[in-house]
């Protein structure tokens, strides 16, 4: 029986070639496999380009909804930032992608699932971790950690096997987005003592050029999502669409920072996320209002290391599950609205409400007339403070006797 390889395949140079190199060095019939997370590309075109290179069949599939409402309503609950800044955005599809590609390989009883990542990045670990969780008798082919290819050799490949060339694959950056976020790395941004040309940003106005007025975005949650934006309620897909617009208007979410990958390399990466940074911050905020101080303090340790299990590729990893539980359970009173101001690139929550708020005037108030009796807090100064008056004292002791 021949081999069969299901191939992510994004209609690129790289991942057309390796298709081609997949059919030669394997004699494999090869599925290719297309998700729209978001990114805005032809799919319709992509899939004429994989028939024309002669795949066996080919799969496009529309994934937003599933993507956001499996993979990005649990990191916003989450409030996901890797190292404080990174919105998880292409970490959060790569369990999706490697969940199709598996179960197209099931579907059509193929040997092997194939992708196009590099052997310096993460998304090889994403990719193949959750495979190999779903199905481990599926063989994982990665041929860009095999072949040692040069872009000219790429480039000469395609030439001879009648691949067409895209026009900008001398383009110097290389680029991943879906709805939750793009990512852009390589060229002059390899040097990070280097500011950002202008021309990379697609998705955000610098601030300089942005609006002179701000505009104020208010965002409803219900269990820790977002279901609406200025009192319309909208679907998830169109409501992260919405404010990536806003936000991006304004300036807001470009993300430039040193990270460290998991395979223990340093790089210089720089994010477009405008809909993350609001959203996440506009839901860290609701969070303060209605969580204890106990829960809040906990949570914040426990979404820490839950972005990092995202980042490192453990999305099927039995910890994330047990934490999705408890942030799951906090998340049943996060209901309510986060009123956000955007201007000039900045962001500030400047109001916030909920039905199971916590905040209650009568105590806060430093009005006369409030019903916190400022009499308990000598007696709860003189208890708080008795071990570290205890501590201090015997310290005083010991030094008195070196001197004498």
């Amino acid at each position: 029986m021949q081999n069969k390889i299901v191939l992510a395949y994004s209609g690129g140079l790289d991942t057309s070639v390796l298709l081609k190199w997949l059919q030669q060095k394997y004699d494999a019939e090869v599925i290719t496999v297309t998700l729209d997370v978001g990114q805005k590309e032809d799919l319709d075109a992509i899939e004429k380009k994989a028939t024309k290179l002669g795949v066996l069949k080919h799969y496009s599939i529309d994934a937003k909804k599933e993507f956001v409402e499996k993979y990005v309503s649990q990191a916003i609950k989450a409030n996901a930032l890797y190292e404080g800044k990174y919105p998880v955005s292409t970490a959060l599809s790569r369990p999706l992608i490697a969940e199709k590609l598996i179960e197209i390989a099931l579907q059509e009883e193929a040997n092997a699932i194939a992708h196009g990542c590099t052997g310096k990045g993460n998304d090889q670990v994403r990719i193949e971790v959750t495979a190999k969780a779903l199905a481990p008798e599926i063989k994982i082919i990665a041929p860009v950690r095999e072949w040692k290819m040069t872009r000219d050799a790429e480039i000469e490949f395609a030439k001879k096997h009648g691949i067409p060339i895209p026009v900008d694959v001398e383009k110097p950056y290389s680029v991943d987005q879906n709805l939750w976020g793009r990512s852009i790395e390589c060229g002059i941004l390899e040097h990070p003592d280097k500011e950002p040309p202008e021309d990379i940003f697609e998705w955000t106005v610098s601030p300089e050029n942005t609006p002179d007025k701000p505009e104020y975005l208010e965002i409803e949650f219900e269990k820790g999502v977002p279901k609406g934006i200025n009192g319309q309620t909208i679907s998830p897909v169109d409501l992260i669409e919405r404010v990536n617009q806003l936000a991006g208007k304004h300036g807001v979410g470009r993300i430039d920072h040193i990270e460290n990958r998991l395979v223990g390399i340093k790089s210089r990466e720089v994010y477009e996320c405008p809909a993350a940074t609001v959203i996440i911050e506009a839901h860290k905020d609701l969070e303060k209002l209605v969580l204890t101080r106990h829960e809040y303090s906990f949570k914040q340790q426990v979404d820490v290391l839950w972005a990092n299990l995202v980042y490192t590729g453990l999305w099927m990893d039995p910890l994330k599950e047990d934490l999705d539980a408890f942030i799951d359970k906090t998340q049943e009173r996060v209901c309510g609205r986060v009123k956000v101001k955007l201007y000039k690139g900045g962001l500030q929550v400047v109001g916030r409400s909920s039905p199971f708020s916590l905040y209650d005037i009568d105590l806060a108030t430093y009005n006369i007339e409030t019903t916190f009796d400022q009499m308990s807090s000598a007696g709860f100064i003189e208890l708080w403070g008795l071990p570290t008056k205890v501590a201090n004292a015997l310290k005083r002791k010991k030094g008195a006797k070196k001197n004498v």
